[in-house]
């Protein structure tokens, strides 16, 4: 049988579900183009917080138990994209502590609302200062753990016991699971632990065996494996792995390879390995199988290639797994005109547009406002728009007998209606939605969609350079 590693024992009055952390599976990738190689995911998305980082939460806080760092009624504290405090949510509060975690505020609305029905505090920081700003997650963090008596700074970035929770666990598992036969593992780098860990077990174990690094277009790393020098950073999209500076544990020396990955080819790939392989990944997964399809196409003999699903795509539905949010990001294209048309994100011909009839009540096209989280709905009969119905017009309609929410539509609905060809100028469009009018945009006598100031700032933000 074959001997696994296991991650530091949980006492007998911890919940069973911590002994579920690490030996995940791995599997063979068949559907996608991997060239001469054979490559394998380990999924990480199979531990019981969803991600890699429980394994670095449950060694770092025995860790800290262990030495007396945190003590009984102590509090644990983080600076996390969003997996590490999961992870450290999830250890923390089966075993009785307080959890306070600084997140930047480009992270998944998903992994906030797991985060607060572990019952974590979160404190939410911008995503667009560096390090050394006050406002800066992981200086905010390491303040406020200063300040609160009997806290215990987590540090990922720093901490030891990171990236020996992948020498001791992750790195051996991977081994056994490969059959002692390894030629590459592809990791990214946020705090640095899974690449030196492992970096550091694969030199004792397999020399032979390269590092290659999936990184961020944005991210510093990249760069600094191949110059040796840190560059300037820049923003990108992808959750969890990149950073504008060199992490304290992280150990790049054994890294000859690393790939750039644009936010579109790691969200498009992790779209593809669903479809593809059934496999449901994060953003980071994209970054890292984009990582390791681009390596195995480039050798010219068979090679066995490891790389990581480090988390669940079910954080991420409401943004690489939605359509309107990739379209709105500009990651997925949709057919051109060379008209105003370009602009409707949310096209009725595609049936993309959440409408009303005027025979709905009131209560029903409310309900689907907000689950489409849209202000206003077209109402519609046999594809033709005769009427508006938005937030001020249902509020006016109900305000003073919320019983009339049970009228139809037709009572509350606009039919001042706005409509433009698609041929119409942008000062056309400029003109109506001044007038607080959404456009609506009728191509040959059909409704086509709506033009909204969102959409036409959307427009404009993708003209950028």
């Amino acid at each position: 049988m074959m001997a696994m590693a296991t991650l530091p024992a949980t006492s007998l009055s911890d919940p069973a579900v911590l002994s579920l952390i690490g030996n995940t599976p791995l599997v063979e990738l068949t559907r996608l183009d991997t060239g001469r190689c054979r490559l394998f995911v380990k999924l990480e998305n199979q531990n019981p917080g969803g991600s890699i980082k429980d394994r670095i939460a449950l060694a770092m806080i025995t860790a800290a138990e262990q030495d007396g760092r945190l003590k009984p009624g102590g509090t644990v504290v983080e600076a996390t994209a969003g997996n590490t405090g999961l992870g450290l949510a999830l250890v923390a509060r089966a075993k009785g502590y307080r959890v306070l975690l600084v997140i930047p505020d480009k992270m998944s609305s998903e992994k906030v609302l797991h985060l607060k029905a572990l019952g974590a505090e979160i404190r939410m920081t911008r995503s667009d200062v560096n390090k050394g700003h006050p406002d800066y997650y992981q200086d905010m963090a390491a303040a406020l753990a200063a300040d609160i008596p009997g806290a215990f700074y987590a540090n990922q970035f720093g901490n030891p016991a990171n990236p020996m929770a992948h020498e001791r666990t992750t790195g051996p598992e991977i081994w056994e699971q490969m059959q002692h036969r390894v030629d590459a593992v592809v990791c990214g780098v946020g705090s640095g632990g899974t690449l030196t860990g492992l970096s550091h077990y694969f030199a004792r174990v397999s020399a032979a065996t390269e590092m290659v690094l999936a990184d961020p277009v944005g991210s510093v790393l990249a760069s600094y494996v191949e110059t040796g020098e840190i560059g300037t950073a820049g923003s990108w999209v992808v959750e969890g792995i990149g950073e504008d500076f060199i992490p304290p544990i992280a150990d790049l020396s054994r890294v000859k390879k690393a790939y750039s990955i644009s936010d579109k080819e790691s969200l498009t790939t992790g779209r593809a390995l669903l479809q593809s392989e059934l496999i449901l990944g994060g953003s980071s997964a994209g970054t890292l199988v984009a990582a390791a399809l681009r390596y195995c196409r480039e050798q010219s003999s068979p090679k066995r290639v490891v790389t990581f699903v480090p988390d669940t795509g079910s954080k991420y539905l409401s943004k690489m797994y939605n359509d309107f949010w990739m379209v709105d990001q500009g990651f997925l294209e949709l057919p051109r005109y060379g008209d105003l048309r370009d602009l409707v994100s949310r096209r009725y011909e595609d049936r993309a547009v959440i409408a009303a009839s005027a025979d709905d009540t009131l209560l029903a096209a409310f309900q689907r406002m907000r689950m489409a989280d849209v202000s206003q709905l077209p109402v519609l009969a046999d594809d033709v728009v005769v009427g508006i119905l938005d937030e001020s017009d249902l509020l006016l309609h109900v305000y003073r007998q919320p019983d009339r929410f049970h009228d139809k539509v037709a009572t509350a609905m606009t039919q001042r209606l706005e409509t433009l060809n698609p041929d119409a100028s942008f000062a056309e469009l400029l003109a109506v939605l001044n007038h607080d009018y959404v456009a609506i945009i009728v191509h040959e006598g059909r409704f086509f969609g709506l033009i909204t100031r969102y959409d036409l700032l959307t427009h404009l933000r993708r003209s950028l350079p």
